[in-house]
């Protein structure tokens, strides 16, 4: 009968859906969608690490700006901001003279805090063959890329750039033997001990840049194990070690 028929056309367009530019398609046999369950379910993201991608990344280039074989740590200062600033590559912010370990074009240091800061490092480099490089500076008046030779950066290097524009002073790169060393979350630790706005305000540029790198002297010279660097050590107004067990006995 007409009226069957009629009833079953109506049954069948209202099955359908029909889309601008597109063929009508049935729409019988789609399954619900439960909109509670997509909504429940958590989005999760990952950044990998490794050499390679880190020295196309973005961020390596915005705060170490060196283009480095070096692993860039993202600590806290992911954000929308970094993704606008430049890289920089200003070689006359160089210091004049060769195998000067701390570079600070912010003048955040004192001459004394910048001797002692360089004795430890060349103790940690010849007790242990890591090479911590310290880089104190105010985006953008940094040598930026131009680092990377002056320091001949390598898979043993650690460099720390100490920069207040971003949102945490503490910025760290390192090489890979490094990174086979010490566990990632070390880094974020330190970053969130002595690299927050709150510590920066009460102790100022100085006090951080100093006790991080005591904090990285004494973690590079732990001994392997599941404990290694498993702390960020506390301002202990230290003097610069002289040996493997230096800070052991105050030498």
């Amino acid at each position: 009968p007409t009226s069957v028929l009629l009833e079953r056309s109506a049954m069948a367009m209202r099955s359908c859906t029909v889309r601008p530019g597109l063929t009508a398609q049935p729409m019988a046999h789609a399954r619900p969608v439960d909109v509670r369950r997509q909504a429940a379910r958590p989005i999760v993201t990952a950044r990998a690490f490794s050499s390679e991608s880190s020295t196309s990344s973005p961020s390596f280039t915005q705060r170490l700006a060196s283009g480095c074989g070096c692993v860039a740590l993202a600590l806290t200062l992911a954000g929308s901001a970094d993704a606008r600033l430049e890289g920089v590559n200003r070689p006359d912010l160089l210091p004049k003279t060769e195998n000067v370990s701390v570079i600070d074009v912010a003048g955040f240091i004192t001459p004394s805090e910048e001797a002692r800061i360089t004795a430890e490092i060349a103790s940690l480099e010849r007790d242990t063959g890591f090479k911590l490089r310290v880089l104190a500076q105010n985006y953008p008046e940094t040598p930026g890329s131009a680092v990377k030779n002056y320091w001949k950066v390598d898979d043993s290097t650690i460099v720390f750039v100490a920069d207040p524009t971003f949102k945490n002073i503490i910025n760290v790169n390192v090489g890979q033997n490094v990174d086979l060393d010490v566990p990632r979350s070390f880094w974020s630790r330190l970053a969130g001990t002595y690299g927050n706005a709150f510590y920066l305000k009460e102790n100022g540029e100085a006090e951080a840049i100093l006790n991080a790198v005591s904090a990285i002297d004494t973690c590079l010279r732990e001994p392997q194990g599941r404990t290694k660097c498993a702390s960020v050590q506390k301002t202990f107004g230290e003097k610069p070690s002289s040996g493997a067990f230096g800070k052991v006995f105050g030498q």
